[in-house]
Formats: C-alpha cells, sequence, structure tokens
C-alpha cells in the first residue's frame, strides 16, 4: 500500500480559509464587534424567515413590497460584505478596521436607499436628482468593491466592463457601438429602479435563495450532513474503489442542499478523499472525483446552486416544471460518475474498505432492498392518496391533523434512533478504518428525512410557493434541533433537559449565522450580474453577441452550440454558481434562441436555459479557475492542473449531455407520458453507461480502439435515435406557403408546422426565422387558420401575411404585418425514432462478445508470458 501524502497542518488552515474566503467571509473577530457581526447575520436570516411567513399579513405589520425587502436583502449583504471579507490577504482577520466600519455603514445606506426613500422615489419615477445619482454611484462603487471581496476580481471586472460599455458605447468599434446612455440615466436604470441591481435576480435571492440556503445549513448543523456521508460509505464503502463510490453519493446527497461546489468540496472531500487513496486511488484522481461528484450537485434538483429559483423567472414555468426538466440528466450524470469510478477501480484491480455488515447472500440482499424499496414505495401512495382523501374530510382542520401526525413519525423515529450509537465523525487518516454498519447508521438518522418530505410535499402536492415551502419545511427544522437532543435522551434514560434544551438552541443559533454568512457571497452575486442584465436590456449588446456568433460559425447550427457552450464556459470562470447562471442565460440563452429559430432549431426555452447552465458551471472544474479543482488538490496532496484535467476528463458525460437535450428534448421529460419518462429514463441510463465505458477505455476489459468508437456510436444512437431517422426518413414534407390552410386541415390535433417567415427585425434589418406554429382546433383548414389569427395574401408568387389578430395565438408566436412565408413544413407519418434502438442494442451486444471472449483469454495469454 503506498504511503499517502496526507495535509498538512498549513494545508488544514488554508483549505478552511478557501472555503471561509468564498462562502463566509475569513474575518473571524473577537469580542464586541464579533458578536455585532455573529448577530447581524442571525437577525437577517430572521428579518428572512419573517417576510416569508404569513405573520406580517395576519397582525398588519411589517408588510414590505417586493422593492422595499430587497433593499433591505442587498442592505444586510453588504453591510456583513464589509464586516466578513478583509479588503487584502494581509488584512487583520481578528478584528475590523476602522475603514471597513465606515465602508459597511455607507454601502448599507446605499443599500436600503429605496427602503428609507420609497415613498419619495415613486413620486419621481425616471426623474433623479442629484441625491440619487450620487447615492447611485456610491453604491455601484460599493457593490463592486463588495465583490471584489467576497467573489473576486472575475465578477467584478466584468460589471465594470459592462458599466463602461453602457456609457461610452459611441466610442465603441465597429458592430460594439450603440448610442450611449447618460449618468443619470445609467443611475436611474441600475440603482433606482427593477431592471438593474435591484431587478428579478436580487429579488430571487430575497424570495427564495435565502430560505433555501439557510434550510440547508439548519439541516447541515443538526447533523444531516455527517449523516449522510456515514450512510454513503456505509452501504458503498466495501464495493470495488467504494471510497470514491460513496463520495459519489455522498456528494450528490450533500449537493441537494449545497449551493456552493467548493463547500461541498472540502465538506465531503477531508474525509473521502483521504479515504480514496487508501484504497489505490492517485492524488489527483482522488480529488478529481471528489471535485466531478461536488460540482456536478449544482445540477442537482431541488436547489441547482439557486439557478432553479432563477429559472422560474427567466423562463417563466413553474418551479415544479423547472425540477421535472433537471432531474433525468442530472441522475443519469451521477449514475454514470459512480460507473466511471468502478471502471478506474476495475482497471486498477482496487479493492474496497473492510466491511463491518453482517455476511449476507445477494440473494437476501436483493430482497432486503426490494422490500425497503417497496415500503418506501407503499408510505409513498399511502400519504399522497391518505391526505388526498382527509384534506376534503377534514377540510381546514388538515394542517393541524397533519402536523399533529409528522410530530409522532417524528417522535416515533427519534424512539428508534435512540436504539443506536450516535454517529461520530471519524479520522480519515487513521491507520484502522472500520466501516459503519449500514441498518444502525441509516436508523440513527431518519428523522432528518421529515423536513425534506416537508419541502417536496409542500412543493409537489400542495403547490405552494418555494418560498413559503422553503419556510414551513425551516420551521420544522427549527423544531427539530431545538428538541432533537432531549427526546433522544429521555428515550435513553439520560435526559439533562435544560443542557440538551440550551445545546439545541445554540445549534439553532449557530445555523442561523451560518446560513446568514453563507448568503453574503450569493446576495453580492445577484445584485452585481444584475448589473450585467442591465446593461443587456439598456444597450442592446446580446444582439451584438448574437452578430459576433453568427460570423463565426458561419450560419452552420452545431458550430453556434460549440461556440456558445465555449462563451458560457469562459464568462463562467470565476464565478459562484448563482451569479453564473445569470450572466449566461442573460448574455448566451438569447444568441442560442435567435440564431436557432433563424436556423431550424426550435427547442423549449428551459432547454437553452439548462444548456447554457451546465456549461457555466463547468467552469468550476476547468483549469486554470477551477476553485473547486484548487480546494481538492489541497486535501490529497496533488498538482492542482492535474486534478483540474481529470476532473474534467470524468465530466465529459455532463458536457456531452446538453447537446444531447437539445436535439432530443425527451431527455428533458417534455411532452412525454409517465410510461415514456421511465423508458426514457432507462434507456437514456443504459446510454450514459455506454458513453462512460467508450470515454473511459474500459468496460468488461480493456477497449480496443474501435470499440470504443463502436461504444460512443451506440451512446448516440440511444441518445438521438431521431437523427438516423431522420437520414432515412425526412419527419417533414415541404408544402406551399399558399396551401398553409390546406397543410393546416390535413395534420393531426396536437401537432406542430414549423413555418418559415422573412421580414424586418425591430431596428429594419433584414430578418429570417423560423416558428413553430401549433395546429388549432377546427374542423377545417380555413377555420383552424382563422383560429390561429391570422389572414394570408397571396402576390404572385410571395405569400404575405395581410392581417394578425392581436392577442391571438398568432401574434404571440411572432407573425406581423407584411412578413412573407418563405417555407411550410408539415408532419409526416413515418417509423418512431425508437426503431433505431434495436440495430444500437446489437452493435452493443457484439462488443460485449468481444470483450467477453478476449477476457477469457487474458488469463491464458498472462500465462504463456510468464
Amino acid at each position: 500500500m503506498r504511503d499517502d501524502k496526507q495535509p498538512s497542518a498549513g494545508t488544514g488552515n488554508d483549505l478552511d480559509d478557501m472555503v471561509a474566503s468564498s462562502d463566509t467571509g475569513a474575518r473571524k473577530p473577537h469580542g464586541v464587534p464579533g458578536k455585532l457581526l455573529v448577530s447581524i447575520a442571525a437577525v437577517w436570516s430572521l428579518f428572512q424567515l419573517w417576510i416569508a411567513s404569513p405573520l406580517p399579513y395576519i397582525v398588519g405589520f411589517g408588510v414590505f413590497s417586493a422593492t422595499e425587502a430587497r433593499s433591505i436583502h442587498l442592505a444586510f449583504a453588504l453591510f456583513l460584505a464589509f464586516m466578513a471579507y478583509p479588503a487584502l490577504k494581509r488584512s487583520p482577520r481578528d478584528r475590523i478596521p476602522l475603514q471597513d466600519w465606515a465602508f459597511a455603514a455607507i454601502a448599507a445606506f446605499c443599500g436600503a436607499y429605496l427602503f428609507i426613500f420609497y415613498s419619495d422615489l415613486a413620486q419621481r419615477p425616471g426623474r433623479p436628482i442629484t441625491q440619487d445619482i450620487v447615492i447611485g454611484i456610491l453604491g455601484i462603487v460599493m457593490l463592486l468593491e463588495a465583490t471584489r471581496r467576497a467573489l473576486g476580481p472575475p465578477l467584478t471586472i466584468v460589471a465594470a466592463i459592462f458599466i463602461g460599455y453602457s456609457l461610452f458605447g459611441p466610442y465603441m468599434p465597429g458592430i460594439l457601438a450603440h448610442r450611449g446612455v447618460s449618468l443619470g440615466g445609467l443611475i436611474n436604470h441600475q440603482w433606482l429602479g427593477t431592471q438593474g441591481v435591484f431587478g428579478i435576480a436580487l429579488g430571487v435571492s430575497t424570495s427564495f435563495v435565502f430560505l433555501f440556503v439557510l434550510f440547508g445549513a439548519l439541516l447541515d448543523k443538526a447533523g444531516a450532513g455527517n449523516y449522510f456521508i456515514k450512510v454513503a460509505f456505509s452501504m458503498l464503502g466495501h464495493l470495488k474503489g467504494g471510497p470514491a463510490k460513496a463520495a459519489v453519493v455522498a456528494s450528490g446527497m450533500t449537493g441537494l442542499i449545497s449551493g456552493s461546489s467548493i463547500a461541498n468540496t472540502v465538506t465531503t472531500g477531508t474525509f473521502t478523499i483521504p479515504m480514496m487513496k487508501r484504497v489505490g486511488f492517485s492524488s489527483e484522481k482522488a480529488g478529481a472525483v471528489e471535485v466531478s461528484s461536488s460540482v456536478n450537485g449544482q445540477i442537482m434538483p431541488p436547489v441547482m446552486g439557486a439557478a432553479a429559483f432563477l429559472m422560474v423567472e427567466y423562463v417563466g414555468i413553474p418551479y415544479v416544471e423547472v425540477i421535472k426538466h433537471a432531474f433525468l440528466p442530472a441522475i443519469i450524470s451521477y449514475i454514470a460518475l459512480i460507473y466511471i469510478v468502478h471502471l478506474e477501480a476495475l482497471k486498477a484491480n482496487m479493492k474496497g474498505l473492510p466491511s463491518s455488515n453482517p455476511a449476507r447472500p445477494l440473494l437476501n440482499k436483493v430482497i432486503g432492498f426490494l422490500t425497503g424499496l417497496l415500503l418506501l414505495m407503499g408510505l409513498s401512495v399511502a400519504v399522497y392518496y391518505g391526505l388526498g382523501w382527509l384534506k376534503p374530510v377534514l377540510g381546514e382542520a388538515t394542517p393541524w391533523v397533519v402536523s399533529v401526525g409528522l410530530v409522532i413519525i417524528y417522535v416515533g423515529l427519534l424512539k428508534i434512533s435512540a436504539n443506536y450509537p450516535e454517529l461520530e465523525m471519524d479520522d480519515p487518516t487513521s491507520k484502522i478504518i472500520t466501516l459503519p454498519q449500514t441498518r444502525p447508521t441509516v436508523m440513527v438518522g431518519l428523522h432528518y428525512i421529515l423536513p425534506v418530505v416537508v419541502l417536496v410535499w409542500c412543493l409537489m402536492v400542495e403547490r405552494l410557493s418555494p418560498g413559503l415551502s422553503a419556510f414551513w419545511a425551516t420551521m420544522f427544522m427549527i423544531f427539530i434541533m431545538v428538541t432533537q437532543r432531549p427526546i433522544i435522551a429521555i428515550f435513553r434514560g439520560r435526559s439533562k433537559m435544560a443542557a440538551d434544551v440550551k445545546e439545541g438552541f445554540v445549534d439553532l443559533w449557530d445555523g442561523l449565522v451560518t446560513g446568514a454568512r453563507n448568503m453574503i457571497g450569493i446576495g453580492i452575486a445577484t445584485a452585481t450580474a444584475g448589473i450585467i442584465v442591465g446593461a443587456v436590456s439598456q444597450t442592446g449588446v446580446g444582439l451584438v453577441l448574437a452578430d459576433v456568433v453568427e460570423i463565426l460559425s458561419g450560419g452552420n447550427l452545431m458550430m453556434i452550440l460549440l461556440l456558445t457552450a465555449l462563451l458560457s464556459l469562459i464568462l463562467g470562470m470565476g464565478l459562484p454558481t448563482t451569479a453564473n447562471y445569470i450572466v449566461v442565460s442573460a448574455l448566451m440563452a438569447p444568441v442560442i434562441v435567435m440564431l436557432g429559430q433563424q436556423n431550424g432549431l426550435i427547442v423549449p426555452l428551459i432547454a437553452v436555459h439548462l444548456f447554457v447552465f451546465y456549461f457555466g458551471i463547468m467552469a468550476d472544474v476547468t483549469p486554470p479557475v477551477g476553485l473547486a479543482s484548487f480546494a481538492a488538490a489541497a486535501i490529497s496532496g496533488g498538482d492542482p492542473l492535474r486534478t483540474g484535467f481529470q476532473a474534467f476528463y470524468y465530466s465529459l458525460r455532463t458536457a456531452a449531455l446538453p447537446f444531447l437535450f437539445i436535439f432530443n428534448t425527451d431527455l428533458l421529460l417534455i411532452d412525454v407520458t409517465v410510461m415514456q419518462g421511465v423508458v426514457v429514463f432507462i434507456v437514456a441510463t443504459i446510454a450514459m453507461l455506454i458513453f462512460a465505458a467508450g470515454t473511459q477505455g474500459f468496460m468488461l476489459t480493456r477497449n480496443r480502439w474501435y470499440e470504443s468508437v463502436l461504444l460512443l456510436l451506440v451512446a448516440f444512437t440511444l441518445f438521438r435515435p431521431g437523427f438516423w431517422m431522420d437520414q432515412i426518413h425526412d419527419p417533414y414534407e415541404s408544402v406551399p406557403p399558399a396551401q398553409l390552410a390546406e397543410a393546416l386541415g390535413r395534420v393531426d390535433d396536437g401537432s406542430s408546422l414549423r413555418v418559415q417567415i422573412a421580414g424586418e427585425d425591430a431596428f429594419g434589418a433584414p430578418m429570417s426565422t423560423y416558428l413553430l406554429v401549433p395546429v388549432p382546433s377546427g374542423e377545417t383548414g380555413e377555420e383552424r387558420l382563422e383560429n390561429l389569427g391570422i389572414e394570408l395574401y397571396v402576390d404572385g408568387d410571395q405569400t404575405l401575411v395581410d392581417f394578425v389578430q392581436f392577442g391571438s395565438p398568432a401574434a404571440e408566436l411572432g407573425f406581423d404585418f407584411d412578413q412573407e412565408i418563405t417555407q411550410v413544413l408539415a408532419p409526416v407519418n413515418r417509423w418512431t425514432k425508437e426503431w433505431m434502438w434495436l440495430p444500437a442494442l446489437a452493435l452493443f451486444g457484439l462488443v460485449v462478445l468481444m470483450q467477453r471472449r478476449r477476457r477469457r483469454q487474458e488469463p491464458d495469454d498472462t500465462m504463456a508470458k510468464a
């Protein structure tokens, strides 16, 4: 066994500083300033709980408008940023310099300006006075400095560039030039309205994100983080390369409640990376596995690094729909990473860690797993339909009855937990590692799942807003934190009620403080990213980017997507997940939508936003800026750049997924039935495992080069069978534009036509684009055309739009007067694309047979060489 290089004490301190500087602030002052810092953080958490609760409306006090709440939210974030984050590396950590007190006060006042002078500003909309402009300039300067301290230079520089671009538009070269904006216009747009700093992004941070981050912090403080790690290791640690598989699962579970890839890396990596090295992973590969799994936590519903809530606003679909569309790619990505780890273990003939679970035959294990799965499914059905039956019977009393039932279940789970020893964090550097037994480990923390159940129930069944759902889940989490210790102590017969309750309140206070400090960077990031969004809406720079991509790509659809992916990767470098998504969605998503439609690619908006989001977060992995890779290397003792490149290699599956679901939206569960969704999940999982085997060069044995090519071909066919079916039979037939009504009459209800139109854009420039036209109801084609809200005029070879009814489906699609319809494509009946799975699976079977034969021969070859 190799002599593992363990991190030194200094490295441990560096890790703490790295996490603190990126998430909570590295400054920990003593005495009164320290108490003031944590007190203000706790007050911020309490304020957010107050505005999310129904209490303000019940008591008629403390009701804030959306703009007022955003202003107070930013004031807290700015004040704490200057208090918690030192200006420079050499700045003191144990005290707050006088100038930072001044900066914090000025920044907080500027942030709260909209709240303090709300009524005055409402009297002069769009007409800022000198005081407004001075405060706006100070506010933007303070915000940029807070961003530099909390998030580093990248976002600060990008925001400053966009401010400069707004002011100096007339002096920009070529296609970058625009008419420019005045200083007063800039401040009015960016600081005094809701188009810039106080826009949608900060609103989502105020309404939703804070509560989910606070919920995650409380859950972690209660012990759930350690519980997730222990459960993963108890179930998977004994398998081949088991610690790496456990690291993937633990990071995925932590990613459910974490909005930070670097915090996820350090939290789980401190324990998992030394374990991986122990069973034979190199320092770089151990770090890369942790980085890949931790960064993937940012694409994992329900939080997705807070991007899920922003997508609700930017895409305009319910939160439940966002989660549904994002779920399948995230799950199959994690399954594939576990398989990649398994292949690495097979290549190196690794072993697992010694298991302390009693030996059981495979059949008993399978029966036990299926029994547990069936019990969980039965419980889910009973809860869903049971409460569905109770609601009409109990009426308004249902919440109270359900709450009592939830408390009874909670106490029952604590009774079970009391029968098992408490979980303690092991030392991963210890020479003797004994994996915990699965049953006691799982049983001791089952009550941690209840707040998650409450959250999912409120979101999915009650269909409450994300903010209100997180509020009720957080309140139940607070109840658990205060009561779990005294109740378990009573069941164990060693109760010290006062001490146990006090310890619970201490944990609660720490959770409130940690949640707020975790939010400083996110609050600052959403505000600063709002500057970029505001500049895009004020200057039209998005159209400039579209022109640049169109020129570089030459109109080639695949090149458009590749360039957009590359630009999203570059724009995401050094940005936290939330700001990352805001920037790439504001700048790059419109590029795909605009150029895609012009070149025949018409996909739902959620697919476009997930595309740019996936490539934005890949910047957390990719050298030279991948902070998660540096954190993992600090733990493993490996080279940061090699760790980053290895992590990127492991993350190829994540980079491939966006291209696949852009062209096959079935992977996002868009317009599929439940049974179709199940089939898509199974086939997509198989395809992703085959893709992993192809890219890793190993399946049953080491791949020959042509076997890897065949495996990638099989994976592509399973993911996108429509590509090959399109080569065999065109999915559309061309219809003369003058026969649009006849085409509408021939196609089935629920289908769509693809219509190409030519005209002028909003700036008078020539434009050609495709529209996906759903077939409206109607008995005849003429009636359907009328219900569409459009009238046509045929002039020789031209078919022109003569009239578009206001508010009609045609108007919403983008039809306008005097546009020319240049092409109509109607769907045709053909074989279903899934038939292409059969030859792909046959080809896969051939590769399996070749590898099985070669694997049987390998021992003989080894003996012959010996």
